[in-house]
C-alpha cells in the first residue's frame, strides 16, 4: 500500500506533533508572547520558521537519505561519526533529558509537595526513574507509536493545550505592552533563536528516520511518498 488513507494520516500526524511537542515548546512561546509585547506577530514569524521550518525539512531530508549518519556520510565519515554523536548528545543526557524532566517535575509535582520535601533531590530523581521509565516503555515498539502517542497521548494533549488557550483567550493576565531587549531591536532574530531553543530542529534529524520506519511498516515503501507525506 503506497496510499494512506486521511484517517491514518491524521494520527500520523499527530504521532508527530507529540514527538515535537517538549519542555521547550511549553517554555519559549510564553515567554516570547510575554517580552515581545507589541512585536509578537513579527517575533512568532521568526518562531514559526526555526521551530516548524526546519524540523519539517529536517524529516524530510532525513527519511530520503535514509538516516542522519547516511546524510552526515556526504560531507566525511569520520564527519557524519562526530556529527551524530552530538546530536544524540544534545537531545538527550546533555540538554534534552535534563530539561524534559525537570520542567515536568517542577510544573506537575513540585507544587503539591511541602516546601522541606521539594527542596529535597530525592522527589526529582524518583520522578526521573519513573517519566523515562514510561518513556522507554512507549518508544521501544516502533510499530506502535501511531496507537500510543497518534492515538491516546496526543488527543489528551491538545485538549489541555486548547484549555489553556481558551482560558487565557477570555481572560488574560494583561495587555499587549512595549518589547523589552532584543525583542525590540531585532524581534524577527530573536524570535528565530527562540524557536531554535526548543531543539526540535536538532530532534527532527533523528526523529526522521524514526518517521520513516513506522510509515514503511504501515505499508509506504517509495522513497517520493515517504518525503510527500512527512
Amino acid at each position: 500500500m503506497e496510499k494512506m488513507d486521511s484517517k491514518k494520516l491524521l494520527f500520523v500526524s499527530l504521532m508527530i506533533f507529540s514527538m515535537f511537542f517538549g519542555a521547550g515548546n511549553l517554555i519559549f512561546p510564553p515567554q516570547l508572547g510575554q517580552l515581545s509585547g507589541t512585536n509578537m506577530i513579527i517575533s512568532m514569524g521568526g518562531f514559526l520558521i526555526s521551530a516548524v521550518g526546519l524540523p519539517i525539512l529536517a524529516i524530510a531530508v532525513v527519511a530520503k537519505a535514509g538516516g542522519l549518519h547516511i546524510l552526515a556520510s556526504r560531507v566525511h565519515p569520520k564527519f557524519a561519526f562526530a556529527f551524530t554523536v552530538l546530536i544524540y548528545l544534545s537531545i538527550g543526557p546533555f540538554l534534552g533529558i535534563p530539561r524534559a524532566a525537570s520542567l515536568a517535575f517542577e510544573m506537575g509535582i513540585s507544587p503539591f509537595l511541602s516546601n522541606t520535601v521539594g527542596e529535597s533531590s530525592l522527589p526529582l530523581f524518583i520522578y526521573t526513574l519513573v517519566y523515562f521509565g514510561i518513556a522507554y516503555w512507549l518508544c521501544m515498539s516502533p510499530s506502535k507509536l501511531v496507537d500510543r502517542f497518534g492515538k491516546v497521548l496526543t488527543p489528551v494533549l491538545l485538549v489541555l493545550i486548547a484549555s489553556i488557550f481558551v482560558f487565557s483567550l477570555f481572560k488574560p493576565i494583561g495587555v499587549f505592552v512595549a518589547p523589552i531587549g532584543d525583542y525590540a531591536q531585532f524581534p524577527l532574530l530573536k524570535g528565530f533563536l527562540d524557536g531554535y531553543m526548543t531543539m526540535d530542529a536538532i530532534a527532527a534529524l533523528n526523529f526522521g528516520i524514526v518517521i520513516s520506519i513506522v510509515l514503511k511498516e504501515m505499508g509506504v515503501t517509495e522513497e517520493k511518498n515517504l518525503c510527500q507525506i512527512q
